[in-house]
């Protein structure tokens, strides 16, 4: 039997549910280790079944922005600084505006969002239009990233276009991440969201995240990039549409 300190459980999770939330920060570590993109997707989808809908896209992006962080702590020479500024811009500018709408939006809605988002990052790719506008990319992904959390594909598609060596790709894109998630927890803590009842969870699927990030580097060498990707968007699209079903159960039958 788990004993974990009651200190790490917000109120109401089981130490079953915060095992399972803390192995997958790990996991989803470990993927955007490999791929540069992808944990972040695993996290949200896992999260948003097991972690009241209020308190999802807040937590997950506190614990995105240790994860991110960390990666471009480690890689900070090669961050290519130009492209921040006007991405920055853009972030608060979208994070504004979707928390001006955001209260408002019921919790089924959240999860059925969240599973719709994440079903179309598996399958499709952001408009083309969008990379090479910083300020724009900046305000639209901040903007989806206040409902939805994961908006990583639409930072690496502006990430990708800066052409830039593999070192710098990761360095920047964990950077630009870093700066939107900050933007966004700064919003919802505005909006009244009580960040100190989450935060040793949160610590502590940080921690989680950065040792999947370390074990990460010495274990991936070993996998089949092809067949590995396959498993990781059956298992993203499996989430995603049992969220979508919960949502939708819950408007038909009023809870």
């Amino acid at each position: 039997m788990m004993n974990i300190p009651q200190i790490l459980l917000p109120e109401g999770m089981s130490e079953l549910v915060f095992a399972i939330l803390i192995a997958t920060s790990f996991a989803g570590s470990l993927i955007t280790v490999a791929f540069g993109i992808g944990g972040g997707g695993v996290l949200l989808a896992v999260m948003a079944t097991l972690v009241p809908p209020t308190a999802l896209i807040p937590t997950h992006g506190v614990i995105q922005i240790g994860s991110n962080l960390g990666r471009a702590l480690v890689t900070f020479r090669h961050i290519f600084w130009p492209a921040l500024p006007a991405f920055t811009l853009g972030s608060v500018i979208g994070a504004a505006a979707g928390g001006a709408m955001v209260v408002n939006l019921p919790p089924e809605w959240v999860q059925i969002g969240v599973g719709s988002f994440v079903i179309w990052s598996v399958f499709a790719r952001p408009p083309r239009g969008l990379r090479d506008w910083p300020v724009l990319v900046g305000a639209v992904s901040s903007f989806l990233t206040m409902f939805f959390g994961a908006t990583g594909l639409f930072v690496a598609t502006f990430t990708k276009s800066q052409a830039l060596l593999r070192h710098a790709h990761v360095a920047t894109h964990a950077t630009l991440m870093t700066v939107q998630h900050g933007v966004k927890t700064i919003a919802f803590g505005l909006l009244g969201f009580a960040y100190a009842d989450w935060w040793a969870f949160v610590a502590a699927m940080i921690v989680a995240g950065f040792c999947g990030t370390i074990v990460g580097k010495t274990l991936l060498n070993r996998i089949d990039d092809r067949r590995f990707k396959r498993a990781l968007d059956v298992v993203l699209v499996l989430l995603s549409v049992r969220l979508i079903y919960a949502g939708v159960r819950q408007l038909l039958t009023g809870g």
